[in-house]
């Protein structure tokens, strides 16, 4: 015999304040097998709801001290809650009903309740509820199997890395000029795979909600120096003009440059960007401003601006959207720029992109000094 697991019973919670439709409706459901809470008033509900949430919220309208309404406005504007179907009991008119889909119920029952109708009704809102709740949890294997091959994958790629830099060292035998190419081509390969990893990883733990942050005092035209300084070699190897400039010059207060954020996720965000410029960008220029936050504005800006081939019109509208490939020869993964506006997000700062082709684009960031939300989940 083979092992069958236990079914789930659904668990459903009954609000209204007449003691007679309580127990009617609870005679209705129990007789199906379903489990039922039955409360009197809306915030007793709310608070087993938020305690242990149910398959299913049947509620009624027309309650003192908080109707129907509220009750469904607060469930669905709990972001702690998952999904739950909301289902109205009425004896008003259409315009009530309105109301209430508007306040976030998904279908409603008229009374006097007909056992057949609610039954159906019921039925109908916890297939989909199990569908979604279904297709969350095949996301969330999902993720955790991607974070689980990423994280293998980064591994074997870092002691390959150490390897090549051993080799073209000579650490074990003199090697050829043809071998030290070679080499050399392998180690970059190598690293642009890394790099694909290890951003993977980063957005995995942002889609997760696992991301940890440590809000310090940021200096940013610092962070830009440092940065600039890292990246100069590439702009140097390709001839292109690489500049930083504060617009503006020098501020008298250095607090117009300095944010409160994640210093680390900060340079991530700016390397990715000025990087993808750079490696985009065969001839011309490469130009960062960093222009300082005035009295009326709390929020600084910095511009990333290039004279390469440009964005098509057609692409701009999903750029930062994630594994967005662009049609350029050398575009990435696709979530370069994705995990770019999610460290934006994160600091309540926002990213915008003008673009001509064969002329160039500009990236416009907006960081605020003071604001940082976290992780939203």
């Amino acid at each position: 015999m083979s092992f069958q697991p236990p079914t789930k019973v659904d668990r459903v919670v009954s609000v209204d304040d007449t003691p007679t439709n309580l127990e009617l409706i609870e005679a209705i459901l129990e007789e199906e097998g379903y489990e039922i809470s039955s409360f009197s008033n809306g915030s007793a509900a709310l608070e087993k709801i938020e305690q242990s949430p149910p398959e299913l919220v049947l509620l009624d309208v027309m309650m003192p001290e908080m109707d129907g309404y509220e009750v469904a406005r607060r469930i669905r504007n709990n972001a702690k809650l998952p999904y739950i179907p909301i289902l109205l009991i009425t004896a008003h008119d259409r315009a009530d009903l309105i109301k209430g889909l508007g306040a976030g119920a998904d279908d409603f029952v008229r009374k006097p309740v007909d056992a057949d109708e609610l039954l159906a009704r019921v039925k109908s809102l916890l297939r989909l509820k199990h569908s979604i709740d279904q297709r969350e949890q095949m996301m969330l294997e999902r993720q955790d199997f991607i974070a689980h091959l990423t994280h293998d994958l980064r591994t074997p790629l870092v002691a390959a890395d150490m390897m090549y830099k051993l080799f073209r060292k000579e650490a074990f035998c003199p090697i050829s000029n043809e071998m030290h190419e070679a080499v050399s081509a392998l180690a970059r390969s190598n690293q642009n795979l890394l790099e694909m990893v290890n951003t993977l990883l980063e957005v995995q733990s942002y889609d997760a909600g696992a991301k940890q942050f440590t809000p310090i005092a940021c200096d940013m035209w610092k962070v830009s120096q440092e940065i600039v300084e890292e990246l100069s070699p590439i702009a140097e190897e390709k001839g292109i003009e690489f500049n930083l400039n504060l617009v503006g010059g020098l501020p008298q207060n250095s607090q117009c440059v300095t944010i409160k954020g994640d210093c680390l996720e900060i340079r991530r965000m700016l390397t990715n960007l000025i990087g993808n410029s750079l490696k985009f960008t065969e001839h011309g220029s490469v130009t960062v401003e960093l222009i300082p936050a005035n009295g009326s504005d709390d929020c600084l800006i910095l511009r990333v601006k290039d004279t390469g081939p440009g964005i098509p019109p057609e692409e701009l509208s999903n750029l930062f959207e994630r594994f967005r490939r662009g049609s350029h020869k050398q575009a990435g993964s696709g979530l370069g720029l994705h995990l770019v506006r999610r460290i934006l997000e994160v600091h309540c700062g926002t990213i915008a992109v003008e673009s001509e082709l064969g002329k160039g684009s500009m990236f416009i960031v907006k960081l605020p000094l003071e604001r940082f939300a976290g992780l939203q989940n």
